[in-house]
């Protein structure tokens, strides 16, 4: 978190807790490797550990007038600090203009950056082929007056229903369906109707694209999923470019409480030093995956925005750097998916993506989604790719009776 984002809690000075100490950032041109490894660390302490413990404190030693950026516990935290931190120069390296925070869940960011910005009166574009709680967001917009337009991701159509819009969600590459859409032509659109623009960056990571530098003005995603990487934390996140949208969302995050843990919150940063391994083989094997299955005449429907002829990939290709580890697919029927599904050893029936272990699920189980009954989605991990892909190819032939 920036200095300025901090301004108006009065700043930090010599005797800040001492997690909240700058180190000095990752260079705006290392790798990819070396951000995610060293983002957010501060400054090195003899005889302390690399990355602080967690800081358990629901309220701070507090003399005289509250001037510290550390006063109660629902407001700050020194870990939030250091992962905040790490976010941000994963989000948005080089940039003194964005600010980060996290918060308890996905959806919690999601509920901030909405019901901070809108108004009863405001139109809100979502895409209707979006995350699955979306309705149930539309639904809550629309009892506070806000009009929802919606609108599919694929061939940027949301551009048809802009007009008049307050703020514009993007979610690209779309869950569960990995259509894409381009964010710098609908960031450019939206800012010239006077809109401002969130898009959902969970299913890419920071490492797939960064929304910011397209032009968006919120980076939103669940940090539950490929961020973290392990399935065992809920967390979520938002970075905003606009001090003043985001001190909103800020004021949003104290008022609801929708706050991370202190263990989630350094669980997380622990985890994210391992993205870029985790990206890069998931990325890899999802590949892989999505080849093979291109070679089976029983999967219809296949998509993986890496893949050559998928319809996003030219799109994708121009705006992202990796393509994710979640490949969709279609079997004739709802039995046929369920034995697929059941046939599995290497790959757990489970909703949510983005672990290092391979999960995949019939979608349609849920209800909501608009997709086949024999609609899989399936979230690569990180197995070895020759096992994932025998193991999935040995469940499709023992499926077929």
């Amino acid at each position: 978190m920036s200095e300025s984002a901090r301004g108006d809690q009065g700043g930090s000075t010599g005797e800040t807790a001492r997690a909240s100490r700058d180190a000095a950032p990752v260079a705006a041109d290392a790798g990819d490797g070396t951000r995610a490894v060293r983002a957010g660390l501060p400054e090195a302490v003899k005889y302390e550990p690399t990355l602080p413990g967690p800081v358990f404190a629901a309220h701070f030693h507090l003399p005289g007038d509250p001037t510290g950026p550390y006063t109660y516990g629902r407001d700050e935290n020194p870990t939030w600090t250091l992962l905040e931190r790490a976010v941000g120069e994963l989000e948005a390296p080089g940039r003194d203009d964005a600010e980060t925070l996290v918060f308890a869940s996905g959806m919690a960011a999601t509920s901030a950056v909405l019901f901070s910005q809108l108004r009863a009166g405001d139109v809100c574009v979502l895409p209707d082929d979006g995350y699955q709680a979306l309705p149930l967001v539309r639904a809550q917009l629309e009892t506070y007056g806000i009009e929802v337009r919606t609108a599919p991701t694929r061939g940027d159509a949301q551009l048809d229903v802009l007009d008049g819009a307050k703020l514009l969600w993007v979610e690209t590459p779309s869950n569960p369906g990995l259509d894409v859409c381009d964010i710098r032509r609908l960031a450019e659109a939206a800012h010239a109707r006077g809109a401002l623009v969130a898009v959902d960056n969970t299913l890419a990571t920071p490492l797939g694209q960064r929304p910011l530098e397209l032009g968006a003005d919120f980076a939103v995603a669940s940090g539950t999923k490929q961020l973290t990487g392990h399935g065992d934390i809920l967390l979520g996140y938002v970075v905003g470019r606009d001090t003043e949208a985001m001190a909103a969302v800020r004021r949003w995050r104290k008022i609801v409480g929708a706050i991370p843990g202190p263990m989630e919150a350094w669980l997380a940063h622990r985890s994210i030093a391992t993205l870029q391994l985790r990206v890069d083989r998931q990325s890899t094997t999802a590949l892989a995956v999505a080849q093979a299955l291109r070679e089976r005449p029983e999967v219809t429907g296949l998509r993986y925005p890496g893949l050559p002829d998928d319809p996003a990939h030219k799109i994708a290709a121009q705006q992202m750097r990796r393509y994710g580890c979640v490949v969709s697919f279609t079997l004739p029927t709802r039995a046929r998916a369920d034995r697929f599904l059941d046939a599995l050893r290497l790959v757990d029936d489970a909703t949510s993506f983005g672990g290092v272990r391979s999960t995949a699920e019939r979608r349609g189980r849920w209800g909501g989604d608009a997709v086949p009954e024999g609609f899989i989605r399936l979230s690569v991990g990180a197995e070895d790719p020759e096992d994932l892909v025998a193991d999935v190819l040995r469940a499709l032939d023992t499926s077929t009776a």
